[in-house]
């Protein structure tokens, strides 16, 4: 009697390949949307470096204070600062907002992530330069004496 011989994958098989890919997608989709947010706060990041470039080159260039005018700093800059034809321009979190102390000595800058956290430069002409990531925006007024004390402030980069 000739032997039947059939091909094909059993049950069981194939419930071992379903949970292999189960377990694959259950590591990899964490690891996608971790990689997700830190390219949104990588924007916003860029977004306060450049500001402060900005408002370095602003300093630098003879002026020897920072400023809260978007339309000087868009006149260096313009693709960065949201000019919208407003005199003076205005001033909000697209993308970053500008705050000065009473003598312009001190700049802060801020920027909101797609995800609700505050990144923040403080930077004194004398002091130097403070990174900061907040809940809150942390800047109510730019203040000479340092960074807020609320939340946490480094050096060296976020």
């Amino acid at each position: 009697m000739p032997r039947k011989n059939d091909r094909g994958f059993t049950l069981i098989e194939l419930m071992i390949v379903v949970l292999i890919v189960a377990i694959l997608v259950a590591i990899a989709i964490p690891t996608f949307l971790g990689q997700r947010k830190e390219a949104r706060d990588s924007a916003a990041k860029s977004n306060l470096r450049n500001a402060l470039t900005t408002e370095k080159a602003y300093y630098a260039g003879g002026a020897q204070q920072f400023t809260t005018d978007l339309d000087l700093l868009s006149a260096i800059e313009p693709g960065l600062f949201n000019v919208t034809g407003a005199s003076p321009a205005v001033n909000t979190f697209d993308p970053v907002v500008v705050t000065t102390d009473a003598t312009a000595q001190t700049v802060c800058i801020v920027a909101v992530t797609p995800g609700g956290d505050y990144m923040a430069i403080w930077e004194s002409s004398d002091a130097g330069t403070q990174y900061g990531r907040h809940s809150t925006n942390p800047f109510s007024s730019c203040s000479a004496a340092g960074p807020p004390a609320v939340g946490t402030w480094t050096s060296n980069s976020w």
